[in-house]
């Protein structure tokens, strides 16, 4: 029987501390999992610029010392618990990040959120837009003050509406297993619709996004905006990880800056893994009886 392959992991990073914030992350949630890491430097004026997400202005200079950079960030790698190479890209730009992605095909990409004094917060949403359009892997956002070590609490947010996971997705769920942390499926709702509830439980199930997991429970709340719900949900279960779902008819189109996934990222206290995934054909679909179920966005 065929070995899986490796697991590997796109971290976006430069040279600043602050970027590097989010390999320390990855570094171990890679070494629990024997992932590898690729961190990767993309210079100024692409549109996943790496000094955005860091809150430091763009210094030329760093353009020209493409060897001292490659040497700094070789110097990092080598002091990190998982394997870990160095690759240093002039541009980050759609046709690039989809070549980077074929040739590694990782798991996910990892990038920090800054401080919102570094970065504003709407600027940061899109630059995660465009680039979950080019790669359409999954993306976990790391903010600032995250302490480097696994998950051991996931939050999982599902509306009323069935879903499917693309081939993609396989290395997040291999992720799950190995770590094995205690899952949590939440709903949020406008209204007391227990049918709600239970089809978007049963929506995460359908999907096999949990199938094998040793723990796994659901709740639901009650809350006018959802984003209100999940961000009291990660605190009432003490989740260290949010996992997102998101439809193509929202990262493909013009939804996605101002709908509920935008918000988490915005104003998460812990890690959010945003997963994206497709309409489903094995069940017709629901339509929400609130506006408040539809949260898959």
């Amino acid at each position: 029987m065929k070995a899986p392959r490796q697991l590997s992991f796109i971290v976006l990073t430069s040279v600043y501390s602050e970027a590097q914030r989010a390999v320390l992350y990855a570094d171990e949630l890679a070494g629990g999992v024997g992932a590898h890491l690729l961190l990767l430097h993309a210079n100024h004026g692409s549109f996943c610029d790496p000094h955005i997400f860091t809150g430091e202005s763009w210094r030329p200079q760093e353009l020209a010392d493409a060897p001292g950079i490659k040497a700094r960030l070789t110097q990092l790698a080598g002091q990190l618990r998982a394997p870990a190479t160095v690759a240093l890209l002039p541009h980050l730009l759609p046709a690039a990040a989809r070549a980077l992605t074929r040739q590694h095909r990782p798991a996910l990409v990892v990038v920090e959120r800054p401080a919102a004094d570094a970065a504003p917060p709407d600027q940061v949403s899109l630059m995660l837009l465009e680039l979950l359009r080019a790669v359409q892997l999954p993306l976990l956002l790391v903010p600032h003050t995250t302490a480097p070590a696994p998950p051991q609490r996931v939050l999982i947010a599902a509306d009323s509406e069935p879903f499917a996971l693309p081939p993609a997705i396989n290395g997040v769920k291999r992720l799950l297993h190995q770590l094995a942390p205690h899952v949590t499926i939440v709903h949020i709702s406008g209204t007391e619709a227990d049918e709600n509830y239970a089809r978007a439980k049963h929506a995460v199930e359908l999907s096999g996004l949990t199938t094998g997991l040793p723990d796994v429970a659901s709740r639901g709340y009650q809350y006018a905006r959802p984003a209100d719900g999940i961000l009291a949900a990660i605190h009432d279960v003490g989740a260290d990880l949010v996992l997102l779902l998101a439809r193509p008819r929202s990262y493909l189109g013009e939804v996605f800056p101002h709908s509920v996934t935008a918000e988490v990222l915005r104003r998460s206290p812990v890690p959010v893994l945003i997963v994206p995934a497709a309409e489903s054909t094995a069940a017709p679909r629901h339509e929400a009886h609130h506006a408040a179920d539809n949260i898959l966005v």
